[in-house]
């Protein structure tokens, strides 16, 4: 009897779904195909929120700061604490499945710390202040780096018979 790795079928009999990973970025060597999901969610998420903080600032309906107690949240707090899932899970085994969605959410917790990086600085809110611009100019020589960084080494290409493909 085949076991479920190897036959392609979960345990119950169905056929295991392939990871939406493969196909937008074929390939892409399991290994490699995290970091670069970490590095567009970085890019993303750190586009995302400026335009958010910016519908913020200039008041659009419907749009506003999150706030518990009356205590505004920033952003960095969820960065820090999805940083931490990610940093906790990483001490475990996990499939490139697993390893993909870790990057996405690595890459989206770190846009979250750097895009307020001048506030942790400075210990003051000066995510709109000339201070600010810290802020995307270090997210911005993040997304440059890295980016840089993966194109210059472009990695082994993954293979048919990749065994850590498991998607």
């Amino acid at each position: 009897m085949k076991s479920s790795k190897t036959s392609g079928h979960a345990p119950s009999g169905h056929t295991k779904r392939p990871s939406p990973w493969l196909r937008l970025l074929p390939g892409i060597s399991p290994k490699r195909r995290g970091f670069i999901l970490a590095w567009w969610g970085f890019a993303v998420t750190f586009g995302g929120m400026r335009l958010l903080t910016w519908l913020i600032h200039i008041d659009v309906a419907g749009v506003g700061d999150m706030q518990a107690g009356g205590v505004h949240i920033h952003h960095y707090v969820w960065g820090i604490l999805l940083l931490a899932v990610v940093g906790a899970a990483s001490l475990a085994d996990r499939t490139a499945r697993a390893r993909a969605w870790m990057g996405l959410a690595y890459g989206v917790g770190l846009a979250l710390v750097v895009d307020e990086a001048a506030l942790l600085i400075s210990l003051e809110d000066v995510y709109w202040d000339t201070e600010g611009g810290f802020s995307i100019a270090l997210a911005i020589a993040v997304i440059a780096v890295a980016g840089s960084v993966l194109a210059m080494t472009r990695g082994r290409r993954a293979s048919k018979n990749d065994p850590e493909d498991d998607g």
